[in-house]
């Protein structure tokens, strides 16, 4: 692999860091801004929308700029957004903070995959986007836990100020390996969206895509507060529970692909309904330290299992209903993951706000992805009334 590559990697690497550490650090960054829980939630929200809105706007508005240029303002949008952020005097502009690295993200991922496949021969294309996306997987499995210790060794401040040197890092590697000669591919433009969003097949997908991930996310976004208050663990025990979540969901990834290979839709149908089961059961098992590590792996293993079915399912959709618009759809998908992150983390402060508390955090996410699991039977009956036979993504 080009050396290019691992740059890439690196700067996905910090991304993934940024965007969830902070999960671990809520109950830190609540008590040190004088804030509540709910509150501090919403800073996963506020993320989330800024990569939901920013990507699709950005990208068709930086269309025009050389890949290299466009790549290191990313990054070092993203360095100082991280920077802000370890600065930040008031909750405010934390907020601020967050929505300026939320652009440079939902941007990065939306050119990067095309930069690293045009960085490969056509054979090795596959493998090296999914070695720039190994880098958000593993620091989901290893960046999220360092990032949480030392947040709760040194303060959270200093775990902002590790992923701006991250981003350093990859800006420095990006700026010495990336060949400035980069083919540009035609950017979507904002009426391309406008078109996919006007297909109701793809609408329903991308409700599938919002509950269904984002259910897990009224319980996730709030777990170190469950691990301490109701499970009874130290906060120092918090990251490596969080290691063992982050290495159930990467296995989960993996073999998500395979059970979806053949029939998505069936995939997703069994995938949503354990995880709803799943999510019920953590309502009662969060009491108890060894059945909540039993849960919490499960929960890890099936809230990324609906990724790549998800995601194929929406190629396959579009290639039929919106064939001239695919990479929109599919980009547009991603979109629709991060408005279920910011839905789940605002749902869960309401919950955690209201009086049926933080231990309800589980089963109202159960609600959710029940709404997903019913999306999902009607996009298929959809497909069976019509006798579509979708071919493989």
């Amino acid at each position: 692999m080009p050396l290019a590559i691992f740059a890439l990697t690196i700067a996905a690497y910090a991304i993934g860091t940024t965007e969830f550490v902070i999960v671990g650090l809520l109950p830190t960054v609540a008590n040190d801004l004088g804030i509540t829980l709910p509150l501090a939630g919403l800073i996963v929200s506020v993320y989330a929308l800024g990569v939901t809105f920013g990507a699709p706007v950005l990208t068709a508005l930086t269309g025009k700029i050389a890949r290299k240029p466009l790549l290191l303002g990313l990054m070092a949008l993203f360095i100082l957004g991280n920077i802000v952020a370890a600065l930040s005097p008031s909750y405010e502009m934390l907020l601020v903070a967050r929505v300026l690295s939320a652009f440079a993200h939902g941007v990065f991922f939306s050119v990067g995959s095309t930069i690293a496949a045009d960085l490969v021969p056509a054979n090795r294309r596959a493998s090296a986007i999914a070695m720039m996306f190994m880098g958000l997987t593993v620091a989901i499995v290893t960046g999220v836990p360092i990032g949480t210790i030392i947040g709760q060794t040194f303060g959270w401040r200093a775990t902002f100020w590790a992923v701006s040197a991250l981003g350093v890092i990859a800006f420095l590697g990006i700026a010495a390996f990336l060949p400035s000669t980069l083919s540009k591919a035609a950017p979507s433009s904002l009426l391309d969206q406008v078109r996919v969003l006007g297909s109701g097949r793809l609408l329903l997908v991308f409700g599938m895509t919002t509950l269904g991930y984002g259910g897990t996310f009224v319980a996730f976004t709030f777990l170190a507060s469950i691990l301490e208050r109701i499970t009874g663990f130290s906060a120092s025990s918090v990251s490596l529970i969080l290691g063992l979540y982050g290495i159930a969901i990467a296995i989960g990834n993996l073999a998500g692909g395979r059970i979806a290979d053949r029939n998505p839709v069936k995939a997703l149908i069994v995938l949503f309904a354990l995880q709803a089961v799943v999510l019920v059961v953590f309502t009662f098992t969060a009491v108890s330290p060894v059945w909540t590590l039993l849960t919490i792996t499960a929960l890890g293993f099936l809230s990324f299992a609906t990724v790549p079915g998800l995601q194929i399912y929406v190629v396959q959709l579009a290639k039929q209903h919106r064939p001239g618009a695919v990479d929109v759809a599919s980009a547009i998908n991603i979109a629709a993951f991060n408005l279920g992150i910011a839905l789940g983390a605002w749902i869960g402060g309401m919950v955690v706000d209201s009086p049926l508390g933080l231990g309800a955090t589980p089963w109202v996410g159960s609600l959710i992805v029940t709404g997903a699991l019913l999306l999902t039977l009607w996009s298929g009956a959809l497909d069976r009334r019509s006798g579509t036979v979708l071919s493989p993504a």
